[in-house]
């Protein structure tokens, strides 16, 4: 009979990130899919023009309009009686009611991008924790794929170290 060698932690370690990095892949695809979606929101690229009626509290200052709208900021093209006309709609300043046109994304693509876009409240924020976590993992367990000491960890060290220094010139400039 043979006897079974306990494991060493490294070698659970590279199970580990073996293992995670199958599960991995698939985040990886369709996270990179929606990033690569949102690099192009400001142009026509698989949008849709749809047009919502809200209504909001009569007599808004722009600001407050633009906030209520959930704008950035709203150009006022004509005001005629108690309508203000803007870019991409109208308001009603009597009645508070509202007529907007804007862009989204069509389905599936509007889900994906909601990834990129979760905050604490949403349940998608979820997914980027864990994915986030998982990530990490992958990347510092990388480091015990090889030797220490060897040339191809040396030369893995280096190149995590020009990773950093890219990430940090990058959001420098």
């Amino acid at each position: 009979m043979e006897e079974k060698k306990s494991k060493s932690l490294i070698q659970y370690i590279r199970i580990w990130h073996r293992d995670i990095g199958f599960f991995v892949f698939g985040l990886v695809v369709v996270y990179a899919l929606s990033g690569i979606l949102l690099m192009y929101r400001n142009t026509d690229f698989m949008q849709k023009q749809v047009t919502m009626e809200k209504q909001l509290k009569p007599g808004l200052a722009v600001e407050d309009l633009a906030k209520e709208l959930r704008m950035r900021e709203i150009k006022i093209t004509k005001t005629e009686g108690e309508i203000v006309s803007f870019e991409n709609g109208y308001y009603n300043q009597t009645s508070g009611a509202a007529v907007v046109t804007v862009k989204e994304l069509m389905f599936p693509f509007n889900k994906l991008t909601d990834f990129h876009k979760a905050i604490s409240l949403k349940a998608t924020h979820w997914f980027n924790l864990v994915f986030g976590a998982l990530l990490l993992f992958m990347a510092i367990s990388s480091l015990w794929m090889f030797k220490p000491g060897s040339k191809t960890h040396k030369r893995g060290l280096i190149l995590a170290g020009a990773g950093i220094l890219f990430t940090v010139l990058i959001l420098l400039f």
